[in-house]
């Protein structure tokens, strides 16, 4: 007998996407479900959009985060099971099928699914990033956590975890609430069949932009999590060589000039060996995706420019971590 599945969805000036979401997931040949989405306080016609549809509506009067959205929509529910995605993202029709059949002979467990190899919109920089995080999220079958892109839980487990942090840094709650969900003893499984589109609409800039602001606050929350070399999603151990290596070849490079001394051009080159031996599997996504002549681009997209993002945001990020330390410090 089918499990009711509740669909919870944040909504923020999603009104060009949330639609989309909406209209795929309303088309889901599962039964029996329900579609709760929850508006913080949008500005745009999202409410609009959202009343065309026949789902739940929660509004918030006041702009709160995804983190208590989320949470309001989980209170709500009816269902056994809760099934997060994000208002930009597109479920397939059997996509809640296969949440269904996940669970089949698992207690307690949280199940995480990923976005689709290819995004539903299709620029090079959207198509970059989905093939990034598909890769990083699905190459273990027992995560570190598991995204609220696509998360799903049963209720009664959800109850009691307390929902996802409210006070807390802007984004990466569900790594958090992924990291408690553990300590209370819950197993963390993803499933490669539980996939959704994403709708990233990425230029060039939103990419770095994206980079430089998940790392910002990724460093942060590891910092004081003490896990900053755990292989994580996608803060996986891939990139992480990627962006030391980057910098390292850097500095090799520019201390060269000053010694004349030719080892700072060798180790520059066996960091480069390294480097894409590390990331061959990624590499090679690239190339199972789109082929090579996106995969050449990509793979000098990756080593060569993005660093530079997820660098500026790290080091932000750790200026940050030890400036507001030190500020809770002095108050003691």
């Amino acid at each position: 007998m089918n499990k009711f599945i509740s669909v919870v969805i944040p909504n923020y000036n999603g009104s060009r996407k949330i639609g989309k979401c909406l209209e795929a997931v309303l088309s889901s040949t599962y039964v029996p479900f329900e579609v709760i989405v929850v508006d913080d306080a949008s500005t745009d016609d999202s409410v609009e959009v959202i009343s065309t549809f026949p789902c739940r509506l929660i509004r918030f009067d006041e702009h709160a985060g995804a983190s208590k959205a989320r949470n309001a929509g989980a209170r709500a529910s009816a269902g056994e099971i809760i099934f997060f995605i994000d208002a930009d993202c597109i479920v397939e029709k059997d996509t809640l099928s296969r949440v269904q059949k996940a669970f089949n002979g698992q207690e307690g467990v949280i199940i995480g699914g990923s976005y689709t190899r290819l995004p539903y919109d299709s620029s090079f920089f959207s198509t970059f990033q989905s093939i990034f995080i598909n890769y990083s999220e699905l190459k273990r079958r027992e995560p570190d956590y598991i995204a609220t892109h696509s998360m799903a839980i049963e209720k009664r487990i959800f109850e009691k975890s307390g929902g996802f942090p409210e006070q807390f840094l802007p984004i990466i709650e569900d790594v958090e609430f992924s990291h408690r969900l553990r300590r209370f003893g819950h197993k963390l499984l993803m499933d490669p069949d539980i996939l959704v589109r994403h709708i990233f609409n990425f230029t060039f800039w939103k990419s770095l932009g994206n980079a430089y602001r998940k790392s910002h606050y990724w460093i942060r929350y590891s910092l004081s999590n003490r896990d900053l070399l755990s292989d994580s999603g996608t803060a996986s151990k891939e990139l992480k060589v990627n962006v030391l290596s980057y910098f390292f070849i850097i500095l090799f490079l520019l201390l060269y000039p000053v010694f004349m001394n030719s080892s700072f051009l060798i180790f520059p080159l066996l960091l480069s060996i390294f480097n894409l031996f590390m990331n061959k599997k990624l590499l090679r996504a690239f190339y199972h995706a789109k082929g090579l002549f996106f995969a050449l681009p990509a793979s000098l997209y990756y080593t060569l420019i993005y660093p530079l993002a997820v660098g500026a945001g790290s080091f932000t990020g750790m200026i940050q971590y030890y400036r507001n330390s030190k500020q809770e410090t002095s108050r003691e």
